[in-house]
């Protein structure tokens, strides 16, 4: 009884703002901005995108993570946690300097006919940055709940490393997995503070909010928001109601 008394106070605090949501929203006129339709076109198509190369990326990572003994593991952990951990906008600056027209990479990049500054490919590149890490980090943990016992009966019945992979190793980690996966679509779609400073243009859901509320304050950007928390919070919610079933 007591526990749940002690519950009770930060479960209405993390309430209180979708409540607030809830009874302040003008559903009345509720309809999109003018250029609002295009930045959820942008965010959503453009975060399908860089999803599968999260996951193409991120995934042979986080294996390696979960099943080494080397040296090198601590190491690139911390090199992992370092963009994890730094403060998006600080993220963004060091995107510009890296990848920006002006950035050592970004010169040779721009030879090459690419340009990583305001386009979509720069808003793909932002996003990697805000969800790979997360993606990693989680999988890893998938990884390592599978029993290693498993995997070693299957390699002294002769199964290869890709057999092991794909008919023991996935399907036993696959709810962790999902887990990682939603989480990385959550801070794809809602990454702020890294796109706002490396690729402005093309606006997505979250930097329109911003230019709706710096225009037409709080109030213009309610129903955007609304496409926001619809698009990025049933994904993860229902991989978490996965997971949790028996």
């Amino acid at each position: 009884m007591l526990l749940r008394s002690l519950m009770f106070p930060a479960l209405c605090l993390l309430a209180v703002p979708f409540i607030t949501l809830l009874l302040v929203t003008p559903w009345h006129h509720f309809a999109l901005a003018y250029g609002d339709a295009r930045a959820v076109w942008i965010s959503l198509s453009l975060s399908l995108f860089s999803l599968p190369l999260i996951v193409i990326l991120g995934t042979p990572v986080s294996l390696w993570l979960a099943n080494t003994r080397s040296s090198w593991r601590v190491g690139i952990e911390i090199g992992l946690l370092v963009p994890l951990l730094t403060p998006p906008l600080a993220m963004g600056i060091l995107l510009v300097a890296a990848y920006g027209p002006y950035g050592t990479l970004g010169e040779i990049i721009a030879r090459l006919g690419v340009n990583l500054t305001n386009t979509p490919a720069a808003f793909i590149l932002a996003q990697l940055y805000a969800a790979l890490p997360f993606y990693v980090l989680m999988a890893r943990n998938a990884f390592e709940a599978v029993p290693t016992a498993v995997t070693e009966v299957a390699e002294t019945l002769g199964a290869n490393p890709w057999q092991l992979f794909w008919r023991l190793t996935l399907p036993l980690a696959r709810r962790g997995l999902l887990n990682s996966l939603s989480l990385a679509w959550a801070r794809a779609l809602g990454e702020f503070g890294i796109v706002m400073i490396f690729c402005y243009f093309p606006q997505g859901i979250p930097v329109k909010l911003y230019v709706n509320l710096q225009n037409g304050g709080v109030e213009a950007v309610y129903t955007l928001l609304w496409i926001l928390l619809l698009t990025s919070l049933p994904l993860p919610l229902w991989c978490f109601y996965r997971s949790r079933r028996p």
